[in-house]
């Protein structure tokens, strides 16, 4: 018997620290999510067969038996229930695991709340039937406006330059590339070019190249087929199959391994796709965005996109400026903002004052139109309502760092970088070294030392602002 909707909907956590038990319901809750919780894995097979839930937070290591096992067990009763694995920190091979076997996403503890949210809301997509995106309207400047209320917002000469080439290009087949910072809209850019097509009523079916395990990105991509590998117990659709008349966009492009940067060409060459451990390919219709916070010239000269496949993605190119380049948007975005969580939060919030209107565009905004959002999302959340006044925005957004992070460089009294100097020192005072010196031979730029010492520049923030801690 099918479950009624509401019991589709319905989220089970299995988790058996009481304490996250408690955060994680609280989180769902407060989203609108419906949440059975579970503290064994006995129990959690029981809840499951009762409720029969679309999503299931599954933590893979339980008192009374191991999750992974568990989730083969709730996959072969329902293999179209969506699974969010969760493991800790440094048990990311338990993570690719537990993909490998079937799980629609995995969580690496410790994770932020977006982050959370964002892979329930993605998993509960997949399982209700697709609405037709908002309809699109063009007015006088060629803007792309979603009727829903959500714009792609900007009245500068800039985002003007961009509303007019997504107009002239979205209803075309040519691959649109996007560059800019981290946080300046990229996603937002590519649902622009999408809802202004032919297509907009087809899928968008985006995907983080960065955020995916390269040894799983060809199976996300492209998909798998049943027994192809140990733990493919169902054939999987990928993202270019499921993005079928519609578009895909491929975000952070220019983190794709060599390996499935010649696959991807051949996709594009043929629009054909070979799932792994298929015989034959099938053909699909899709529209490719990408996107890139790096410099993807400089990743060809590198060495690390192939030379071939950027001259076949970068048709169309868009770049979306920081925005500390895009003078009174700041004002547009923060309103827009201020309103629509205001709506939500139940608040009543006037505006932005005249002092604060002449500050914002002035402040550096490092995390761009992410960072603002986030601004505002605080002043709703921790002020009651009126006028919007400087005192009510959290503090440090003056001294915010510049989005080219300049690392503490070595001491100029400091020994050479030789290896007899790093003698007696601790690995991590010896990596800070390394990172340092790195850092002060590119003049502080994270981006390109993180090339240079092959990690990520996110890994690369991270250890500077543990080091910036007393």
């Amino acid at each position: 018997m099918k479950p009624n909707t509401q019991a589709a909907q319905t989220v089970l956590l299995v988790e058996d620290t009481l304490s996250l038990q408690l955060v994680y319901r609280s989180v769902l809750a407060s989203a609108g999510h419906r949440v059975t919780v579970a503290g064994t894995a006995a129990e959690g097979l029981v809840q499951f067969r009762n409720l029969q839930p679309a999503v299931v937070l599954l933590d893979l290591v339980l008192p009374d038996r191991d999750g992974l096992m568990l989730m083969q067990d709730m996959l072969a009763l329902r293999p179209e229930t969506c699974v969010i694995a969760i493991t800790a920190n440094g048990s990311v091979n338990r993570a690719v695991e537990a993909m490998r076997a079937g799980a629609h996403d995995f969580l690496v503890k410790p994770f932020d709340e977006n982050r959370f949210l964002g892979a329930v809301q993605n998993a509960l997509a997949e399982r209700l039937p697709r609405k037709a995106p908002p309809a699109v309207e063009s007015d006088a400047n060629d803007r792309a406006v979603l009727q829903d209320g959500s714009s792609f917002i900007g009245s500068s000469d800039a985002m003007q330059r961009i509303h007019g080439t997504i107009a002239s290009v979205a209803r075309s087949m040519a691959t649109v590339f996007i560059t800019g910072e981290s946080g300046t809209g990229k996603e937002l850019c590519a649902l622009a070019v999408h809802a202004n097509s032919a297509r907009a009523n087809g899928p968008f079916i985006a995907l983080n190249c960065g955020a995916i395990p390269q040894d799983l990105l060809e199976s996300e991509v492209f998909g798998h087929m049943k027994g192809s590998f140990t733990g493919a117990i169902s054939d999987k659709p990928g993202a270019a199959t499921a993005a079928d008349g519609g578009t895909l966009f491929l975000d952070e492009i220019c983190e794709m391994a060599p390996a499935l940067q010649t696959k991807l060409l051949r996709f594009l060459q043929t629009s054909t796709v070979q799932p792994v451990g298929a015989i034959r390919p099938r053909k699909v219709n899709v529209r490719i965005v990408c996107a890139t916070n790096r410099d993807p010239l400089e990743a060809v000269r590198a060495g690390q996109f192939r030379e071939d496949l950027y001259y076949r993605l970068f048709v169309v190119p868009i770049h979306m400026p920081p925005l500390r380049d895009r003078g009174q948007d700041v004002i547009e975005i923060a309103e827009a903002a201020l309103f629509r969580f205001a709506e939500e939060e139940g608040r009543a919030f006037y505006g932005l004052d005249p002092g604060l209107r002449m500050l914002l565009p002035r402040l550096p905004w490092p995390g761009n139109v992410r960072q603002l959002l986030n601004v505002m999302r605080n002043v709703v959340v921790l002020n009651s309502g009126g006028w919007v006044t400087e005192q009510m925005l959290p503090p440090g957004l003056d001294a915010a760092p510049s989005p080219q992070i300049v690392a503490p460089v070595a001491d100029q009294k400091d020994p050479p970088l030789a290896p007899e100097n790093l003698v007696g020192m601790s690995l991590a005072a010896a990596e800070r070294r390394l990172i340092e010196a790195t850092l002060s031979r590119f003049d502080g730029s994270v981006p390109k030392a993180s090339r240079v010492l092959e990690v990520s520049p996110s890994t690369l923030y991270r250890k500077i602002e543990g080091w910036a801690k007393p």
